[in-house]
């Protein structure tokens, strides 16, 4: 049976991972060693081996990668608001497109 995310966030976070490092921003090592240290610190600082623990370290290390990438939430937010205007402009069943001509 496939498995489900218990939160939107949980998904929306692992997507953002994904698209950063899809787009060039980070690399999949950069990523993997940066997640890893953040459950390293979980760890040591005595957090329980659950999901909720888990996800708040992929939140830490997506915002240190974005901070290292010099993403702005003022970059995110134009991003998700070119997303927005995307899908409310492409008809039902077409592939959603930005301006810019890219699908990411």
């Amino acid at each position: 049976m496939p498995r489900t995310f218990a939160e939107p966030w949980h998904a929306q976070v692992l997507g953002l991972a994904q698209l950063l490092v899809d787009a060039g921003h980070v690399t999949p090592a950069d990523w993997a060693q940066t997640l890893g240290a953040e459950l390293t610190r979980a760890t040591r600082d005595g957090k329980p081996d659950t999901e909720d623990t888990y996800f708040s370290a992929v939140l830490a290390a997506l915002e240190r990668v974005s901070a290292e990438a010099n993403i702005t939430p003022r970059d995110l937010e134009s991003r998700v608001e070119a997303w927005r205007h995307a899908y409310l402009d492409t008809p039902h069943g077409q592939p959603v497109r930005l301006k810019d001509g890219t699908d990411r």
